[in-house]
């Protein structure tokens, strides 16, 4: 399947096609039912709640919108409109269908927004209850395994699987494998029958193999799903009282080589084939109170160019596979980047504050899973500072210009107390702490450095940055480093970031990421997957798969 018109990541609820959103208190109810007809591009229907990304784009939005809206609700209960079936996971012909690139990074969209629902449960206290109303197979469990805990309906014939093996001869989006060892901690051997075992495992045995956490007859589901979702609720201090904000729709202005938002504006070279993403400083004074805060809403500075971010670099993963080089820029007024991260330090217990920063924490960290060489470039009026520092640090190779005859035209970062922990990767750690494994007499030295504005000469002396050119070797330095990358395989590239980027510890997202890139990346290629007669490729067509028999 060739992706032709730009995707757009952006809807609103009145938009939705496969969709619903009920609240009761403290409790939202987020209900699939899939239009088969209403597939994001021609060629196959979604039959059986299964889903392509334009139903994740959907799920995606409804939980930002929970999230930001929607300040009463402490446990989001996901399940089915659909009778006896919960979720399919993702649809096998839209995959058959699509182009390599396609189905790989479909699947780490799938994942960041499954990994965005862990994260607002371990961060913002917004918790997840997936109520399993029928059969539930791939990236349906995948979904369910996401959320804080699985009701199963104990109805004789609904089953929870992990099909894609013996199915498909490839792997459960990577996601699941690791959610079972990780999260769930399923015993490795159940684990293996589980993910070789077509038609799924039921009711009694689902719980005492850990693949779900409670199981209820048909008469007491509801009543079952409802207890445990306010027990999770009672687990949350999101407050009940609190009146949400609206997002309001990002405003855009797009060409073929621009895409231009208030904050975040992109220029694409495509005979380079580098795109060039600004992220511009606030224009005007900020609020510093919560009634200030409240009162800008979805137009109060790092909360639009957080969205705005997300949105841009959604645009550049998925509509423009050939631009394999980011090169990252921050212009404007640093210090008043700093003040912005004062505010939202001091601010944080605030609800609003607190999901503003874990939006800007889940945008710096789909930088660094997304499979792009980042180059930051800091020239003059640029303004990486503190938080918009996190760029760079995201950054392969950081660049910053020297100008020993005129210093004070020269530019400066500037280190906040937001670059040590309160934005992470997903491995969990500051990027700081990555740069440095973790050296606390680096730390030390770099810590003492914060709130200074420190030149090109400070700057690398702390080993902030990875060069700095003079304003005679800075185009010829700059251009020279840019066209090497883009002489490079992307394949080889794609490769090498991903193991330098997570140097340090693992978690179970960077082993999910990880394992995509790799296994996944690897197993999509493979003729036993997609070859003419590949499982992926002859499902459904009453043919039977071939396999190459050798192991590689």
């Amino acid at each position: 399947m060739e992706i032709d018109a730009p995707i757009s990541y952006q809807t609103t609820p009145d938009r939705y096609k496969h969709w619903s959103l009920t609240f009761d208190g403290p409790l939202a109810t987020l209900s699939m039912g899939v239009d088969e007809d209403g597939g994001l591009k021609d060629g196959y229907k979604l039959k059986l709640n299964s889903y392509d990304l334009g139903v994740d784009i959907e799920l995606h939005d409804a939980v930002q919108r929970i999230r930001f809206e929607h300040p009463e609700v402490r446990t989001v209960v996901i399940t089915s409109s659909r009778e006896r079936v919960f979720c399919s996971g993702a649809n096998i012909f839209m995959l058959g269908k699509s182009t390599h690139a396609w189905k790989v990074n479909f699947c780490k969209f799938t994942n960041e927004t499954r990994n965005g629902l862990e994260d607002s449960s371990r961060h913002s206290g917004l918790k997840f209850l997936a109520a399993v109303n029928g059969a539930c197979a791939g990236g349906g469990y995948e979904l369910a395994a996401a959320c804080d805990e699985i009701v199963l309906i104990d109805d004789r014939s609904s089953a929870v699987s992990l099909p894609e093996v013996p199915l498909l001869g490839v792997l459960p989006g990577t996601g699941g494998l690791t959610r079972l060892t990780d999260k769930r901690k399923v015993r490795h051997d159940l684990a293996d029958i589980f993910c070789t075992t077509a038609e799924g495992v039921r009711g009694q045995r689902a719980k005492d193999w850990k693949l779900v956490d409670e199981v209820a007859k048909p008469q007491q589901f509801q009543q079952v799903v409802r207890e445990h979702a306010l027990a999770l609720a009672a687990q949350s201090d999101r407050p009940a009282d609190a009146k949400g904000i609206r997002l309001t729709p990002l405003e855009r202005a797009q060409t073929d080589s621009t895409l231009d938002y208030e904050f975040v504006g992109i220029v694409i070279d495509r005979a380079a084939r580098h795109a060039t993403l600004t992220v511009k400083s606030p224009a005007a004074p900020q609020p510093t109170d919560i009634a200030g805060i409240e009162a800008a809403g979805a137009h109060w500075w790092p909360l639009q160019m957080a969205r705005e971010l997300d949105d841009a670099i959604l645009h550049l993963r998925t509509n423009e596979s050939e631009i394999g080089t980011w090169i990252l820029k921050a212009q404007g007024d640093a210090q008043a980047v700093l003040e912005v991260d004062a505010v939202l330090l001091a601010q944080q217990a605030h609800w609003l504050v607190r999901e503003t920063i874990g939006l800007m924490r889940r945008t710096f960290a789909r930088l660094d899973v997304s499979s792009r060489s980042l180059f930051a470039l800091i020239e003059k009026d640029s303004c990486f500072a503190g938080s918009l520092l996190e760029l760079a640090l995201a950054a392969d190779r950081s660049y910053m210009l020297a100008l020993p005859d005129t210093p004070e035209l020269a530019p400066r970062i500037a280190l906040s107390p937001m670059n040590f922990g309160t934005l992470p990767m997903v491995s969990g750690q500051a990027r700081l702490a990555r740069r440095f494994y973790d050296d606390r007499q680096q730390i030390a030295a770099v810590s003492a450095a914060v709130g200074r504005m420190l030149n090109a000469g400070e700057a690398m002396a702390l080993g902030l940055i990875t060069a700095d050119p003079d304003d005679l070797d800075w185009d010829g330095e700059t251009r020279i480093a840019l066209e090497e990358r883009a002489a490079m395989s992307p394949d080889a590239l794609t490769g090498l970031e991903a193991n330098l980027r997570f140097n340090g510890k693992e978690t179970m997202e960077t082993r999910i990421f990880g394992r995509l890139s790799a296994w996944q990346n690897w197993i999509f290629i493979r003729p036993n997957a997609v070859g003419e007669l590949g499982a992926l490729k002859v499902y459904g067509s009453g043919s039977k798969a071939r396999f190459d028999l050798k192991r590689v």
